[in-house]
């Protein structure tokens, strides 16, 4: 009994004696499960976006890099309109992150993200009276709002200083830039269905001068609102 045992211990392998993996295999399922993480939080949890346009200044320059919430709306499974998990609707004063509606039709890789403030939410009436913002009958401005031109005169009038009056319909949203004379939204192409909404910018954690070529240091890291 004894010899037998002796037998089996000689035969088992002493862990010092384990095949290690080769360094290729390591670094190869290191990175293969980095790139699935970074998958998973970009889908779900936040993701990065770039300001390409003044649209939103001055709350918002060309060349500032934002995170963007992507759970306080609902996680959304990817290449569909389903959400769980919401904690919350957009409200009135977010800045969200949505696919425009214009890109439906065109392919996945062609569809372009555009940044804006909620003005109106469902069920309200938005009406812009020379470029004063009305919901619900009442006058709605922000401190962040900006105007730069002067106002159309008629016979010019166009939707950029006159709209509406317009009722949001259920699971949609009117959305505006902060820089009101230079902002191609809701007044001009309609309203933002909740199920494109990718999320709630948040915070700025860049921002880089391309015409002083130097980062915008003051920005950095500042919440947005």
């Amino acid at each position: 009994m004894t010899k037998n045992t002796k037998m089996i211990k000689a035969e088992w392998p002493d862990e010092k004696q384990k095949t290690k993996k080769p360094w290729y295999r390591e670094y190869s399922e290191a990175l293969i499960v980095a790139a699935i993480l970074a998958l998973i939080i970009r889908t779900f949890v936040v993701q990065a976006f770039k300001i390409p346009s003044g649209s939103m200044e001055d709350t918002l320059l060309i060349g500032d890099h934002l995170l963007v919430n992507k759970f306080i709306y609902g996680m959304q499974v990817p290449f569909s309109d389903t959400r769980f998990l919401s904690l919350r609707h957009p409200e009135r004063g977010d800045i969200i992150v949505f696919e425009f509606p214009d890109d439906e039709d065109k392919s996945y890789f062609k569809r372009r993200d555009f940044i804006k403030r909620v003005i109106g939410t469902p069920g309200d009436t938005v009406e812009v009276r020379d470029k004063k913002v009305y919901v619900n009958g009442e006058l709605y401005r922000i401190p962040q709002e900006v105007h730069k031109d002067p106002g159309l005169q008629p016979p010019n009038y166009g939707p950029r200083d006159f709209t509406g009056p317009v009722k949001v319909p259920p699971g949609q949203y009117f959305v505006m830039g902060d820089n009101r004379d230079h902002s191609y939204d809701s007044r001009f192409w309609g309203f933002v269905e909740e199920s494109k909404i990718k999320g709630l910018a948040f915070i700025k954690y860049w921002s880089w001068d391309r015409e002083e070529n130097w980062p915008r240091w003051a920005r950095i890291g500042h919440p947005i609102k």
